[in-house]
């Protein structure tokens, strides 16, 4: 616990926030011109969601290595967790992220960001300043902003379905997507979890036993004071703290690893300093309050559900006392889970009672480490045997190559 209170700690005294996307990037490099430092060919585009986010959507259409420019190449979209973006796809380099991997195997590869990170933080209807624009969580990023990418890329490149690959809250967005549109299963080839997250009663993490009592059920003061903002903004002078903290060899070493243990039980014996370090750079990329309160709800309620806004709200968008929860079973798509014991967020027991009930699902994979957790599948040094290589290989096989 120590740790998370040093990093909400850095947080709170600066109360530093920032309405400007730039601000956002100064002097940092954006995953574009990561990928291409690498030698990668590299675009970037832009889709505009209905109700005007503009969600900035990163390419790398062909390898270099492969010089496959002209050949079939069909398209993945990998779609980042809460307070992440698309660097997280790339931070461990050519050797060991899922981007590269994908992109050497012959892939189309598109890196999704969600509104509100730091690289999709404009609305042509809205003012960023506006507590209107923080009035969305991981339902709408599931319902709207990928069911955009996904038609977005499909209308670039010509294919009729794609590939897909989420982390954490990029699972949770998809389960929601194809339960809430189920049209969209037909446009996917095959999907692939990592670290799924839907059911939270046995999550460990201190951050669901400090928070849930606050906003976990709605009403209450710190609900109307949480609601509709921007939580853990990104913030340069923050981030480079951190980051010196988690340099290989620094006296503050242990802070940094104990400031993540959010996400683990007994710290980070897998974790690579150098992706940490990559990663920490553009992280946390912020997120609205919503999307913390309502994974909070689900801990407190046990159900994958909708938000829940208090009985009388309720009424009025569900027309039901209590929000309707997610029908799983709706989910047809060639669906993959890619799940650990270290899970101190969505753990192997929650994991059981979301295999349960995804009736449709293709195959349960549990990692055989006992130490492996939910940022490993980001940045642990042994992430390409015990992950990426499988999903490549899964992928490889729905195209029979």
């Amino acid at each position: 616990m120590r740790g998370i209170f040093y990093v909400l700690g850095l947080l709170l005294a600066l109360g530093l926030t920032s309405a400007d996307p730039q601000y956002c990037l100064h002097e940092m490099l954006r995953t574009d011109e990561r990928i291409a430092s690498h030698g990668y060919p590299t675009e970037t585009h832009e889709v505009e969601t209905e109700d005007g986010y503009v969600l900035t959507l990163f390419r790398i259409p062909y390898s270099h290595n492969l010089q496959n420019q002209n050949e079939k190449r069909p398209p993945v979209l990998l779609q980042h967790g809460l307070f992440s973006n698309s660097d997280c796809w790339i931070a461990s380099g050519p050797d060991n992220s899922l981007a590269y991997l994908l992109a050497d195997a012959g892939y189309d590869v598109w890196l999704g960001n969600a509104r509100g990170n730091i690289y999709s933080r404009a609305n042509s209807q809205i003012s960023l300043n506006s507590p209107r624009f923080w009035h969305f969580d991981w339902h709408e990023i599931g319902t709207i902003d990928l069911a955009a990418m996904i038609d977005y890329i499909l209308s670039e490149t010509g294919y009729s379905q794609l590939h897909y690959a989420g982390h954490s809250q990029g699972t949770t967005c998809y389960m929601v997507l194809l339960s809430e549109r189920p049209e969209y299963n037909d446009k996917i080839k095959s999907a692939h979890m990592l670290a799924p997250c839907a059911f939270f009663e046995h999550g460990r993490s201190a951050v669901f036993r400090w928070l849930s009592p606050l906003v976990g059920t709605p009403g209450g003061m710190w609900n109307q004071l949480m609601v509709d903002m921007e939580l853990i903004p990104h913030n340069n002078l923050l981030n480079r703290l951190i980051d010196n903290s988690c340099g290989s060899g620094s006296p503050f070493d242990s802070i940094c690893k104990n400031g993540f243990l959010m996400f683990a039980n007994g710290g980070y014996q897998n974790i690579n300093l150098t992706a940490m370090q990559q990663l920490i750079e553009t992280h946390p990329a912020g997120a609205s309050s919503n999307q913390g309160i309502h994974y909070l709800q689900l801990f407190t309620s046990h159900f994958f559900r909708q938000y829940d806004w208090g009985t009388k709200k309720n009424q009025e968008l569900y027309g039901q006392d209590s929000p309707p929860d997610y029908d799983l079973s709706l989910i047809k798509a060639k669906t993959h889970s890619y799940s650990s014991p270290n899970d101190a967020l969505c753990g192997p027991e929650d994991v059981d009672t979301l295999v349960s009930k995804f009736i449709h699902l293709e195959e349960d994979h549990r990692v055989p480490w006992e130490s492996f957790n939910h940022l490993d599948f980001i940045v642990a040094n042994n992430m390409k045997e015990l992950i990426n290589d499988l999903v490549v290989e899964r992928i490889n096989k729905y195209e029979r190559r």
